[in-house]
Parts: C-alpha cells; structure tokens; sequence
C-alpha cells in the first residue's frame, strides 16, 4: 500500500541538487514518485512502507551530501497531535535557516577583506600593464607574492569547503551539481597557480610563470558565498505568508470548566467547549456565538479590511482578532480541522507543487552541469590545440585556464532552478492574504489563460440568501410600523421569506409586538393577532380567498426582476406588500467590469427563472444567460466551451457545482465563513467576494510574467556568459571573460530571480 510523504532536504543548493535527489531516490525500489522543490527545499514522496523507508532514502542520499530530515511521530515524542504538528510547524524550519544564513553570513564577512586586498592587487596589475600606474615596489609585490597564497588557501579550505567537497563527490560517485561546477574551477586555478609558486624556476621555460590566478580563487568563493547568503536571506522572505499565518494562531484558549474560566493551551481545547473571547484577542479556534457579540478582524483570512459585525449563532473563525467586546462561543473545530490550519496546509502544498512551465526548466537543469563540464574541457583543449600555434603555449595554457575556469563559473544552474518555484512561493503567499487560496501551481499557471469565466448566480453574483429590497405602503402606518406588525407575524415562521423580514426589522431596531391566535396557512400564507386586531401575511391567493381587490398587476415588474412579494392586510383592506428577494452583492458589477477589461467573457449559468436571470444579468452587464439548468447542464456548457478552443474557468459554491468545478480548466469554489469547500475546486475565494476572482486572476498573470522575466535571465546568462567565457569573441574582438567577473555574474543572476520573484510581493492586484 502506498503513503505520500514531504521531507525537509538538507545540503540542497540548486536545481542540479534537486535533480540528483529526484534520480538517486527515484531508483530504490518502493519508490513510486518523487518531487524535488528547489524553492521550499521539500520532497514529496509516493513510496510502498513495505518495500523501503526514509532511512533508506538517506543511506542513498548521505554520501552525496544531502538529507531528509525524518520527524519523529508523536508518539515517540511524547506529544499530542496538535503540539507535534506544531512542533513541526515551517516556524522550526525558518529558526534553523536563519541560523544557516548566519553562519553564512560570518563566511562572507571574513571572505570580503581579503577579497578586497586581491581585487587591490588584481586591478593594480591591470592598470600596470596599461601604465596607468607604475610598477609595484619590489618589496611589496615580493610580500604579496607570499601573503595571495595563504590567502586563496584560506578561501579555498574554509570559506570553500562545501565546493570542495562537491568537487569529491564528483570524482567518488560521478554525481555534479553547481558546488561541484564552482570547486573544479576555483581549484584549478589554485593548483596552476600554487605549481608556479612552488616550481617557479622548473616551469620558467615551459610556460609564464609572471601570472598566477590566486586572486580568481580569493574573489569568485567570495562573490559565489555572498550572492549565495543574499538568495538564501531572499528566498526566507518568500516564504513570510506561511510564517505569518502561523503566527494567526493563537497559544492558549480561555474556557469556562466546572463553572470557572481557566486559561488552557489550544491544543487542551475539545469540542463544545465553552470559550471567552476579550477584547484584542485572538480566537483560539472555529466555532459559534452563543453569548454576547463583537466586531471582528477577519482581514488575514478573508482579506476584507473592515471588521465584521458578529452576534448569537454566527461563525467565528481561528486566528481572527476580536477588536471590541466580549463574547462566549462553542468550539466546532478544534486542531487541524480549523479552517486557518486548512488554509496553512493548503498553501503549504501549493507552494511546495510544480507549475507544468517548470517541466522545460527541470529537464534542462538535469544534463546542464554534464554538458557545462564537457564544454569546459573542450574549451581548454581548444586552446592548447589551435591557440599554441597563434599564441604560443605559455599564453594559450593561460588563456584556457582562464576560459576553463570562467565557463565552470558563469555557467550556474541557479538561477534556472530558482525562476519557478520563488515566483510560486511569493504568488501563492500573496494569494493567501489576499483571501484567494491556491491549490496547486499548475492551477495558478492555467488561470492566466482564462478567456471565459462562467458564474453562478446565487451565492455569487448574488448574496445567496433572501432580503428585503422594497417597500410599498398603501395604509396610514410608517413604513416602520407596518414592518413591525410584518415580521411580528414573520418570527413565528420558519420560511426563508419570513427571517429575511425579520432579519431587516432587526438590522433597522424595529420592535417587534405580541402575536395571539397565529396559525399557518399550507401554501398561501399566515394570520395572527395584534392588540386585538386580526392581520393576514401571504401571496395573491390569500388575498383573494380573503376577499379583497387587490391589482395584482402592480407586482408584475417586480416578479419579472425575481422579486417575491409578501402582502399584509386586514380582513377589510390591503396595508401593503414588501419585496424580497436575493440581493446583487455590491462587487459584482465591478468585478464583471474588471473581467471585461482583462479580455474576459462572462456567462451566467443558473437553475432559476429565465426572466428573473436575465434581468440581474442586464443589471451587471454579464454577456449571456442560461437560465433552467441542472448542475448536468452546467457540465454539458462547460464541455462545449471547451471543444470551441475556449479556456474556461468556473465560479460556484463548491458543493452543488462539483461536476462543473471538476470539469473547468479552473474550479473557483465561493467559500463562505468555515464551510469553505477548500477541497473542491483549484482555487478558494474567501468570504464568497467576487471581486477577488478578478484578483486571482491578475495575480495568475503576475505571477506568470515574473516566472518568464525569471527564465529568460537565466537563460540569457547563460546563453551570452559560457560563449563569452569560452573566449568565442577572442578572435574578432579580443574579448576574454576574467573569472571574477563570471563569479560576479553567476551571484548576480540568482539574486536577480530571486529579487524579481520578490517585486510580486508589492505589485496591486
């Protein structure tokens, strides 16, 4: 039986790591799948228990320099499941990176003064053959002719260790990645350059020996330490959206037990507990209102700035801060089930998934280091060849050398690596705070494609549930009166139709009034009494058993817009009707607007009445109505799209629209409050606002431009850097790339992506 599993990798630099994982675990027998992410430093696993185990995984991986870290279960640790989970939580991983970083920091800090004493002497040299400046003193030239070895040896050794040993691992077990790339480099030039130092006057007819290459040692580990601190600090600020949605929960609860308040950690809260919330704190868990009511902050969920007015029977959710008053709710969702730790996990795995446009640059990535080192050596060999003949060999060794070295330098495959995955992370991120919750890459890739959004109308382009919207008063009553004696009669109904009145006479602080001899009547309305006076709530038939005229054709334009009327009368006269219906949500027609501008065509698929359909569609300017439709029908025009060439992305709520969702080339579920369908659909909108459909949307085509900016700087390092390195434009322009600056090219390019993933932070959606 198989089990899918996600491990934290240690030792893995760059795409080429990820590829060697992927290939040394994928050969063990068990191993069904595997998915290396360079980005979040995570493998995802498919492997039968039976057959292998991670500790197998690492025996393999070990000698290569790599690691899973294997967590222990709860049980060995002694813990519950909530604290184990917590225990693991990414806010461990970070704590180990920053430390990681600042080792790497202290690297780099002693790797820069030394550094700058050989670019000093570097550019000295440069400027003394141009005599821009004289000749060095003889005895400072003789100091530093001694002191640049013991220098570059100290680069070498320490500050170069983990290209040394990639530099191993390549001669032991033929496995190379860009520390492997880096230690041939920089040691060749250390033993060309160590050989003239030690065998100075044996090599003097041989070849010139005025030139040594210490200084390309000294300057490209440091230039390759600091762009790899720098991408390492950058890539720990990719990943902020699941550190701060960590830090949404809240440590401990406070409950009510045997009829005291007691302060308890969260993972000690079960269901039905009782829990006070107070003002300024955070809400432990999901749950409901049962005493009291407050306004609550559910912005780093939803994404909606405003807080939300909450009272008895609405839903609170975990990691929301209550800004004023006091309330007790009951707990419903404890630990894992909460939707903050679904929404944790779901972000988690969309920003560990692979976009379909990374499959180009992993397969590139996988025979990169191979062919950088074969053209590498070509290229040498080219130079002692052909260049012996123009050059001489004393200058065409020289000129190799230095090709050599720059091509296995410039030539990283980093930033390739890094293009996809950093621009995932940070969209992904981005998406989350903003209330859109990703499934996977490859959904955030397909959405930017979308030239048809189709929607549905309740629930998304309207509110989803009955309210009123007109009131026509015929009697001498205000129009608050005559709404109290309506939802008098109205609270003792169970209709829909009924608590939208009631709900309004609430909202507006109507009071409600005694209501004597109420009696339902099947299929036309209700009758009750108040103050003694006999009052009949219902439709047209009632009215007209009632015995009353009553000009129905005034309704007329109101039931062809989906309004359903609601008439009050007495057994003398009509007092007046109010209108109720399934309100437009206030973004919709904004949100459409938006999609019309982006190139997209709207199409509203509904089960309701045609004419009711096709009036709120006019009123939002969607572009075609089909009205009548089973949840089949809807699977039936999505196909039909589909087979035309359009990309088709569907907007419903996630539970009756499941089919439809399942066939769109993008599921959008409308997640409302904790009944959010996270599982339903590639993408979640939070709080069921459709203005955050067009926000995902420009955040897909965001995300997208940053990855092809981030690919084609990676590429184009490559495709101009390895010719020049290689000494191509010797010949006709007498150009030659010195290594340090193919080092500082290399550290540039993965900066670069990393930085360009990072702009996505700050863009509007």
């Amino acid at each position: 039986m198989s089990t899918e599993k996600t491990y934290k990798i240690k030792g893995m630099h760059c795409a080429s790591c990820a590829s060697i994982i992927e290939r040394t675990v994928k050969k063990i027998d068990g191993v069904e799948d595997i998915s290396v992410n360079n980005g979040t430093e995570n493998a995802k696993i498919s492997f039968d228990p039976s057959k292998t185990s991670p500790e197998s995984f690492n025996k393999k991986l070990e000698p290569l320099g790599y690691s899973m870290v294997i967590p222990m279960t709860a049980k060995e640790m002694g813990m519950s499941e909530n604290e184990h989970a917590e225990h693991l939580g990414l806010n461990q991983s970070k704590k180990e990176k920053l430390e990681e970083v600042a080792s790497m920091r202290q690297g780099v800090l002693s790797a820069v003064p030394i550094a700058i004493i050989s670019f000093f002497i570097m550019t000295w040299d440069i400027l003394a053959q141009y005599n821009l400046v004289s000749e060095m003193n003889y005895t400072v030239a003789e100091f530093l002719h001694h002191l640049l070895p013991l220098m570059a040896t100290y680069m070498l050794f320490v500050i170069g260790k983990p290209y040394l040993l990639g530099f191993y691992r390549f001669l032991r077990y033929g496995k190379a990645n860009m520390d492997t790339l880096i230690g041939i480099g920089t040691v060749s030039a250390y033993l060309y350059s160590f050989a003239i130092t030690a065998f100075e006057d044996v090599l003097k007819p041989f070849i010139n020996v005025e030139h040594t290459y210490y200084d390309v040692t000294i300057i490209v580990i440091t230039f390759i330490a600091l762009g790899k601190y720098l991408e390492s600090r950058s890539k720990i600020k990719t990943g902020d959206a699941i550190e701060k949605l960590l830090n949404l929960q809240a440590k401990t609860a406070l409950i009510i037990r045997d009829g005291k308040e007691i302060e308890v950690p969260v993972s000690e809260v079960t269901h039905g507990d009782s829990i006070i919330v107070k003002p300024g704190a955070k809400i432990p868990v999901d749950g409901v209102i049962i005493e009291g009511s407050s306004y609550i902050d559910e912005s780093m969920v939803t994404g909606e700035p405003m807080p939300a007015g909450k009272k008895i029977g609405d839903s609170v959710v975990a990691g929301t801060i209550n800004t004023s008053g006091s309330f007790t709710f009951k707990a419903t969702k404890v630990g894992s089930e909460t939707l903050l730790a679904q929404i944790i996990k779901m972000v988690e795995e969309a920003q560990g998934s692979k976009a379909p446009i990374q499959a180009l640059a992993d397969k590139i990535s996988s025979i990169f280091v191979p062919i950088v080192l074969v053209i590498a050596f070509l290229t040498l060999g080219t130079w002692l060849v052909f260049g012996a003949n123009t050059l001489g060999f004393s200058q065409a060794l020289s000129f190799g050398l230095v090709s050599f070295v720059g091509i296995l330098v410039i030539a990283c495959p980093c930033a390739l690596g890094l293009a996809t995955p950093t621009a995932i992370i940070v969209g992904v991120g981005k998406g989350a705070r903003e209330g859109i919750l990703i499934k996977d890459a490859a959904t955030l890739e397909k959405l930017h494609k979308v030239d048809t959004v189709i929607v549905d109308k309740t629930g998304t382009i309207t509110i989803g549930k009955p309210t009123l919207v007109d009131i026509q008063n015929f009697s001498t009553f205000k129009n608050d009166e005559l709404i109290s004696i309506l939802a008098s009669l109205e609270k003792k109904s169970e209709h829909p139709i009924a608590h939208a009145i009631v709900n309004y006479a609430q909202e507006k602080n109507i009071l409600l009034q005694d209501v004597s001899n109420f009696e339902g009547l099947q299929g036309k309305g209700l009758k009750g009494s108040i103050n003694s006076l006999e009052y009949f709530v219902g439709n047209t038939k009632l009215i007209q058993d009632i015995g009353l005229e009553f000009d129905s054709s005034k309704l007329e334009e109101y039931t062809a817009q989906g309004k359903t009327p609601v008439i009050l009368a007495t057994k003398k006269e009509v007092l007046g009707f109010v209108m109720v219906a399934d309100e437009i949500k206030e973004q919709s027609k904004q949100a459409v607007s938006d999609l019309h501008k982006l190139g997209i065509k709207v199409i509203m698929l509904t089960g309701d009445d045609e004419k009711a359909s096709k009036h709120i569609a006019s009123l939002v300017h969607i572009d075609d109505v089909v009205a009548h439709v089973l949840p089949q029908d809807k699977l039936a025009k999505i196909k039909e799209l589909q087979s035309q060439g359009h990309i088709v992305a569907m907007a419903g709520d996630g539970v009756n629209d499941a089919p439809a969702l399942a066939q769109a080339d993008v599921g959008i579920a409308m997640g409302t409050g904790t009944d959010v369908a996270i599982e339903s659909a590639g993408i979640t909108l939070l709080g069921g606002d459709i203005s955050k459909l067009v926000k995902a949307i420009k955040l897909s085509k965001i995300t997208m431009r940053g990855i092809k900016q981030n690919l084609f700087w990676a590429f184009i390092y490559n495709i101009i850097g390895i010719p020049l390195a290689a000494g191509v434009f010797y010949p006709v322009f007498g150009w030659l790339l010195n290594p340090v600056f193919a080092g500082l090219a290399m550290a540039f390019s993965s900066v670069s992506v990393v930085s360009n993933s990072l702009r996505i932070k700050s863009m509007k959606l």
